[in-house]
C-alpha cells in the first residue's frame, strides 16, 4: 500500500466528493498562496482533473481499488506560474547536471517511445514533429509567464497559442491568478533551456521542455529561479501547432 497522496488527499476531500465540494476545497487552499508557491500548481492541477468528469473517471480508474492513497500522476509540489522567445538552432554544449538527471528519469520511464532531439534542426527526419517542437518552445514562454501589471495582455498572448479546449481550462486557472497576482505583485519570465520530442503522431506531438522561471514579487525583488520540466501536448489545427495540454513539474537537483 502506497503512502503517497492522491489528488483527493491533496485537496483534502473524499473520493466521492461532489464537484462543488472539490471546487470549494480548491479555492480555500489556494486563497493564501502566492502564485509562485510550489503548491499552487499542484492544487490547480488536482482541481483540473477532479472537476473534469472524464479526466476524473480516468484518474479514478488508475487508482488501485484497494488503495486510497495511490500516487498522483505528477509531484505534489510542482510550480505553476503562467512568458515570446525563439531558441537558437545551435545545440548547447554545456548541459546542466539537473537537466541530465531529469532526462535520465524520463528516458527510463518512456524507453522506446522517447525520441531525443535537442535542437529543431538536429535530425533529418520527422519535419512535422520538429515543427511542433519549435512551436512548443515558443508557446511555453507566454503560457508560463506573466506580469501582474499587464495580465490581460499576457492572457491574450498565451491563449492565442492554444486549442479551444485547452483555452477554456487555462482561462479558469488564469482567473485565480488574476485574483492573486496584483496583490502579491508577482512577475514570472519563462526561459527555455532545452527540449525533446517524446511522442509523435501525424497531428499530435508531445514535447518535453526544460524551463527556468525567474520569479519576483513584492516580498522578493531578487528573482527566485524555479527549474521545471514541462510536458506540452501540441495539436495540429488547420495547419498550425497549438498547445492542447501542459503539465509542469519541478526538476530536482
Amino acid at each position: 500500500m502506497s503512502d503517497a497522496p492522491t489528488w483527493y488527499d491533496l485537496l483534502d476531500v473524499s473520493r466521492d466528493a461532489s464537484a462543488d465540494e472539490v471546487r470549494t476545497a480548491w479555492k480555500a487552499q489556494i486563497a493564501d498562496l502566492e502564485p509562485g508557491d510550489r503548491r499552487f500548481d499542484a492544487l490547480n492541477r488536482a482541481a483540473k482533473v477532479l472537476l473534469d468528469p472524464a479526466a476524473r473517471a480516468s484518474y479514478d480508474a488508475s487508482l488501485p481499488a484497494e488503495d486510497a492513497h495511490a500516487e498522483p500522476v505528477v509531484e505534489e509540489d510542482a510550480p505553476n506560474t503562467p512568458a515570446p522567445v525563439t531558441r537558437p538552432a545551435a545545440a548547447r554544449r554545456d548541459v546542466p547536471t539537473w537537466l541530465l538527471a531529469g532526462l535520465g528519469v524520463l528516458a527510463a520511464g518512456l524507453v522506446a517511445a522517447v525520441v531525443w532531439t535537442w535542437t529543431a534542426g538536429e535530425r533529418g527526419d520527422g519535419s512535422a514533429a520538429r515543427d511542433a517542437q519549435v512551436a512548443a518552445e515558443r508557446a511555453v514562454v507566454p503560457v508560463l509567464s506573466y506580469d501582474y501589471e499587464h495580465l490581460d495582455a499576457d492572457q491574450e498572448a498565451a491563449t492565442a497559442l492554444m486549442t479551444g479546449r485547452y483555452k477554456s481550462e487555462y482561462d479558469k486557472l488564469f482567473a485565480v491568478l488574476e485574483d492573486n497576482a496584483p496583490r502579491t505583485q508577482t512577475r514570472v519570465t519563462a526561459e527555455v533551456v532545452a527540449s525533446g520530442i517524446v511522442r509523435a503522431a501525424d497531428d499530435r506531438v508531445q514535447v518535453l521542455v526544460f524551463v527556468d522561471r525567474p520569479t519576483t514579487n513584492k516580498l522578493s525583488a531578487e528573482p527566485t529561479v524555479y527549474k521545471d520540466q514541462v510536458t506540452v501536448s501540441m495539436q495540429r489545427v488547420d495547419g498550425q501547432w497549438l498547445v492542447d495540454d501542459l503539465v509542469t513539474s519541478p526538476v530536482q537537483g
